[in-house]
């Protein structure tokens, strides 16, 4: 790993997409910050270098939305992302990552799709409560791909979405829910030799970009309205989708 100038034009704007995305619109699309630095480093360097930043941004998040998420859903996700993260380790040298990838930028465009129907009119909106059975569910796929490709993202989203929450409960969700997630990655992620020394001095490098997008993120979620945000997710969603398809074919 490098430290060049062509480090820091992928890197810089990557860290701080990821942080604007995750500390104001959700987790979506904040894995493509890990599919930019791959273009530089390789994929095990990316997830080494991306998952202390992510957590940087989790904590530096957590105080502006303190006490606003939905506790009973973000619950129900932590608890079902244990056995996800757990098969994630267990499998992380011989799953090939694609597989997961093209099943979930499936799941975003047929889950943006059906909200879509939904609101033409052309679908019966479902009135039954959600079980926390679908929250666990979600926890597990998320748990798994976010450790394999920090894209655990798209399936917490769809699963909040559902749940037809405002928008910032929605956002505080996720921040709780993968303030957990990322903190059961981390000793795994060191067992596996995924941090080095040169991915910690790129994490330093970079914390201050962290720091920065987290406080935009934040400042940008409540400045926009919440059809705005909502439109933005899925549009979020959606892109996400594409691009998770596209790198696994």
């Amino acid at each position: 790993m490098e430290f060049d100038l062509n480090f820091f034009m992928w890197a810089v704007p990557a860290v701080l997409f990821a942080a604007v995305s995750k500390s104001g619109f959700g987790s979506g699309a904040s894995f493509a910050s890990a599919a930019i630095l791959a273009l530089v480093l390789t994929p095990g360097e990316a997830l080494g270098v991306m998952l202390p930043l992510l957590m940087l941004v989790d904590v530096t998040s957590l105080k502006p939305y303190w006490r606003k998420w939905d506790w009973g859903a973000s619950k129900a996700v932590i608890i079902g992302a244990i056995p996800g993260v757990a098969m994630g380790a267990a499998l992380y040298a011989f799953v090939p990552a694609d597989l997961f990838r093209l099943m979930i930028g499936l799941m975003c465009l047929l889950f943006v799709g059906w909200r879509w129907a939904g609101a033409l009119g052309w679908l019966r909106a479902d009135r039954r409560p959600i079980s926390n059975i679908l929250g666990g569910l979600s926890g597990f796929v998320g748990g798994f791909t976010s450790f394999v490709a920090h894209a655990g993202g798209p399936p917490v989203a769809m699963y909040l979405l559902r749940l037809g929450r405002d928008k910032t409960t929605f956002q505080a969700s996720t921040i709780l829910i993968f303030w957990g997630i990322n903190g059961m990655k981390f000793i795994p992620y060191a067992f596996l030799g995924i941090f080095t020394w040169q991915t910690m001095l790129a994490d330093l490098f970079l914390a201050p970009v962290a720091i920065f997008g987290a406080w935009l993120g934040v400042r940008a979620h409540y400045l926009i309205s919440e059809r705005a945000f909502f439109t933005l997710s899925y549009v979020l969603l959606v892109l996400t989708g594409l691009r998770l398809i596209w790198i696994a074919v």
